[in-house]
């Protein structure tokens, strides 16, 4: 079990970017990357087919995601700031890695989970 995210910079930073214009609603992407020994190597985020976005709320059909096993998880905004997962956010976890963003989105508003809802470290490279 990875312990470890690492997140290309550019990738965050067009992640946020997304989440700052769906405010006030949530925004849900993808995450594309690598599961390499104790870490997961984040390179980019995808918006999902047919994806909707509300107040408190955003989701997609996983039956509509192509088979791609570079997925390696889900990213999504808390508009509330708070970057916990919900029991929801566990409760419907997608692939290995989950990646939340609390307003205000800025580096320092992230967090990434586990599927047993651990946090991980994070490192922006």
């Amino acid at each position: 079990m990875f312990k470890q995210v690492q997140i290309s910079r550019d990738a965050l930073e067009a992640f946020l970017e997304m989440c700052r214009e769906m405010y006030p609603n949530e925004n849900i992407m993808l995450i594309r990357g690598k599961i390499k020994g104790d870490k997961a190597v984040v390179s980019e985020f995808l918006i999902p087919p047919f994806s909707t976005y509300g107040k408190g709320f955003s989701g997609f059909s996983t039956h509509m995601i192509p088979f791609d096993l570079s997925i390696i998880g889900v990213a999504h905004s808390h508009p509330s700031g708070n970057t916990s997962p919900s029991t929801e956010d566990l409760n419907y976890f997608y692939g290995r890695l989950m990646i939340i963003a609390g307003w205000p989105y800025a580096e320092r508003d992230i967090r990434a989970y586990n599927s047993k809802g651990e946090r991980l470290d994070i490192t922006i490279l």
